[in-house]
């Protein structure tokens, strides 16, 4: 029998929908009833990617199945990241139906067979990733295609566009504005709160926006907000940079390349780090946060991002041709990244090395400080505040007679108040089990510890480097202490020591 024409229209599959408070981090997620109508007339599968949406919103969820009276019938529950994007009335109707096509995952599968990604294609991708259109799934595809089937500079130059005009961009008046990134892979590298003071105390606009962590014991965003507030809006940046020169907010709190953090998520659990998506991440967030001078650490090492020398040139090469598509001027600082930097790894340890250096403690970690002076000189002759050759001494100046430490304290203020940071209620202590001298320490396996005891979440949580390659060590002497603010995190750590072989390699004295 087929519907009479003055029949109203069907009306669409609709729940009544309540929060689940489970936290399925970005990844929204709907739950019903694998008895419910919607299911049944839709034909919806466990984990089958479904449209809802209510009041004119909409996102697109994964469908979880659920049986017994958890779910009932006639609802669904929603995941802490699909409420906050969906934002409904508890108790409100809404629908769920199959979601339309993305002719952009045509063009993911094109690169998985060779073909290039223009600008238009690269625009499709990013808009459908940003909008949460994508899977973790349709993510891991475009990355890993990106990754087999290397991006070149057009390609790179396209996604950077693409990630730029997908979020938020700040505009500054001054003619310079400075900025520093760090390309990752080395624990405890925490200098750019230190290179913020100084070069703001030079009267250098620098407003930094930075990542929190993703899989790393600790991002420079987790690491400000145990010393100051970060969650900025755009208004108070502009507000503590034009009062200070300088600020240390969360990018992710504006918007700045929403795209980046993202696929970052993915890139790292796939530990897959393409040299063309490397490049697009750091350059769509400077270009977005209009910076016009960037300094590049570069960091070397067996167990850091970049491995070799060669690595490094082809890196910088590529650096250098996509930004100055953008008009971006960068210049790379080549570092060691055979071991961590300081002596903290996860936030509050991090940070304690930071106000240590700033305040000129004794002991304060000389690595950090030379790194920080290092870096802070060199954007200081780039944007021409001081003359050629004259970095090194101007930033080291700024740290010797306070300077930067007064200006490190007004930025914080003006950010919202300056805090202490927490310290764990745990520690255990791994000792050398021989007499020797440190030959090598393993980047990864250490960050790793730092993560099970649970940073960075917890943000006392972390480890302790107490020596450095080089150095001759006693049998029994520490070499790192891990911090957690549980016993079963620290346990946890534990385990995975007892397993994990040398993290620090010691050889026999001579």
């Amino acid at each position: 029998m087929s519907a009479s024409a003055d029949q109203p229209p069907a009306r669409p599959h609709r729940l009544l929908v309540r929060r689940s408070g489970i936290d399925t981090g970005d990844e929204p997620v709907i739950f019903m009833n694998s008895r419910c109508h919607v299911c049944r007339a839709e034909g919806l599968r466990a984990h089958k990617r479904v449209l809802v949406s209510v009041d004119g919103r909409e996102i697109v969820a994964t469908a979880h199945h659920v049986e017994g009276a958890l779910v009932a019938p006639d609802e669904a529950a929603l995941s802490e990241a699909a409420w906050r994007r969906l934002a409904p009335e508890p108790g409100q109707a809404v629908t769920v139906v199959h979601p339309p096509t993305l002719p952009s995952l045509g063009k993911v599968r094109g690169k998985i067979f060779g073909n290039r990604l223009d600008r238009a294609a690269m625009r499709a991708i990013i808009g459908d990733v940003v909008a949460g259109r994508y899977s973790d799934v349709h993510s891991a595809a475009f990355l890993s295609a990106c990754a087999a089937r290397p991006l070149d500079p057009d390609e790179v130059e396209a996604l950077t566009d693409a990630m730029v005009a997908a979020g938020e961009r700040l505009t500054w008046e001054a003619p310079m504005i400075a900025d520093k990134h760090c390309v990752g892979g080395l624990p405890g590298n925490r200098t750019t709160p230190i290179v913020v003071a100084i070069v703001a105390a030079h009267g250098v606009p620098i407003p930094k926006t930075s990542s929190r962590a993703i899989t790393s014991p600790a991002g420079t965003a987790d690491v400000m907000e145990v010393l100051a507030p970060v969650d900025l809006s755009l208004a108070q940046i502009r507000r503590v940079v034009a009062q200070e020169q300088g600020c240390l907010a969360w990018g992710g709190a504006v918007r700045l390349s929403p795209a980046d953090d993202l696929l970052i998520r993915i890139e790292r659990a796939l530990d897959i780090d393409g040299p063309g998506q490397l490049v697009a991440s750091v350059l769509s967030k400077k270009i977005a946060a209009g910076a016009t001078h960037v300094v590049l650490d570069l960091p070397i090492g067996p167990t850091a991002k970049i491995r070799s020398d060669a690595d490094a040139a082809e890196l910088v090469r590529l650096f250098e041709d996509v930004a100055a598509r953008f008009g971006l001027a960068v210049r790379p600082v080549l570092t060691d990244g055979r071991q961590p930097v300081g002596r903290g790894i996860g936030p509050a340890l991090e940070a304690r090395d930071v106000l240590a250096v700033l305040q000129g403690a004794p002991g304060a970690p000389a690595d950090l400080r030379e790194r920080a002076v290092t870096l802070a000189g060199a954007i200081l002759e780039f944007v021409g505040a001081v003359p050629e050759n004259g970095g090194r001494a101007a930033a080291a100046s700024a740290l010797a007679d306070g300077r930067a430490w007064a200006k490190f304290q007004r930025i914080c203020e003006a950010q919202g108040g300056m805090r202490t940071p927490p310290e764990a209620a745990q520690s255990y202590e791994v000792e050398a089990p021989a007499v020797g001298v440190v030959a090598s320490v393993d980047n990864r396996k250490l960050a790793r510890v730092a993560k099970l005891a649970g940073a960075p979440a917890a943000a006392a949580a972390g480890v302790s480097l107490l020596v450095r390659i080089g150095e001759e060590v006693a049998a029994g002497q520490p070499l790192f202490t891990v911090h957690a603010q549980t016993r079963g995190e620290l346990d946890y750590a534990r385990a995975y020591l007892d397993g994990a072989g040398d993290i620090i390699s010691c050889e026999p004295l001579r």
